[in-house]
């Protein structure tokens, strides 16, 4: 099966970078670290304008049905940029667990306003998701668990090692679905959630090795550009090397989850395993090839290290991953 993208999610990708660089997301990052999120929330509705939070949503409800390689080329920008907020949560989770519901009350009364990004959403997904990412800022917090999902009421918050990142413990609130789709429903959010996360990573990855490429060609020592130097050349063409590796499985379960395969949950934990795999090896050579600065905080790397850190247990660890993987092969024997 060839992966390549069409000229119109190449279009897509590219406009959506040009708006992030021009939006200098770091200084938006460290302001949303410290609650200042008004800048945030203004790059967030122009996002929005994009198409980016319809890409989930059926036509039905407001969005844009699209396909989920489209949510992937949209989430790659957003890793690459380091934009906060919950955008996995409003942009594919939410859609993903209300559309899978055996009727269309709970979809109808939320999606719509997620998907024109006059709201943002956040949700609690049991054991593998089981706090919310910036409920504070959330205009819809749902919790499912078990066989019901409900309105969340916020609870205690909890930092992350991503500063950009807080967390909030979710108590059951109104109920708004209840039933044995409920789990299904669950099972689907999960996969888009953790879709986008990939691909999140992904992006990440390339944006510290981006910024390793440009410091080591003007760093220099013993009279020469580090880039120069083998070693240097060696650690970052591993760092592109695994990313360009982790690109097809990531490919690969957008088009499984498309398809409803019975391999999607797999191909999507496969492709989540890779994808933090390979960032945290860009992130180590980045700081490798850096030196001493970057540790600092007031570096724009460590936005990227730490929020690498953070995604790579979020929705779900490496080791739940892979144990999911496993027992599905296993199955399938």
């Amino acid at each position: 099966m060839k992966f390549a993208l069409s000229s119109e999610q190449k279009d897509f990708a590219a406009s959506l970078r040009d708006l992030l660089n021009g939006a200098k997301t770091p200084s938006i990052a460290r302001a949303w670290a410290e609650g200042d999120t008004a800048d945030g929330r203004k790059l967030l509705t122009q996002l929005a304008d994009t198409g980016l939070t319809a890409l989930a949503v059926d036509e039905q409800f407001g969005g844009i049905g699209a396909h989920p390689v489209d949510l992937v080329v949209a989430f790659t920008e957003i890793g690459r940029a380091a934009v906060p907020g919950p955008l996995v949560e409003t942009a594919a989770a939410i859609p993903a667990l209300l559309q899978s519901l055996d009727n269309d009350e709970a979809a109808q009364r939320f999606l719509p306003a997620l998907a024109e990004g006059t709201s943002l959403g956040t949700v609690t997904l049991g054991d593998w998701l089981p706090r919310a990412l910036d409920a504070a800022q959330a205009d819809v917090v749902l919790i499912a668990e078990g066989d019901r999902i409900a309105v969340g009421e916020v609870g205690a918050q909890f930092d992350s090692v991503d500063a950009t990142r807080k967390l909030n413990a979710i108590a059951v609130g109104e109920v708004v679905a209840e039933g044995p789709a409920v789990a299904r429903a669950t099972a689907r959010a999960l996969d888009a959630g953790n879709l986008a996360v990939a691909a999140q990573l992904l992006g990440a990855g390339r944006a510290v090795t981006d910024l390793s490429t440009e410091y080591v060609g003007g760093r220099v020592q013993f009279g020469k550009k580090i880039g120069s130097f083998q070693a240097v050349k060696h650690h970052l063409a591993n760092s592109m090397i695994g990313l360009e590796m982790a690109l097809p499985l990531l490919y690969g379960a957008a088009i499984a989850l498309a398809e409803d395969s019975p391999t999607a949950s797999r191909d999507v934990s496969a492709a989540k395993v890779a994808g933090a795999d390979a960032a945290e090896r860009a992130a180590r050579a980045a700081l490798q090839v850096h030196g001493a600065i970057g540790y600092t905080a007031e570096y724009d790397l460590s936005l990227w290290l730490t929020k690498i850190r953070a995604l790579r247990s979020a929705w779900g660890t490496t080791a739940q991953h892979r144990a999911r993987v496993a027992e599905s092969l296993r199955s399938a024997r």
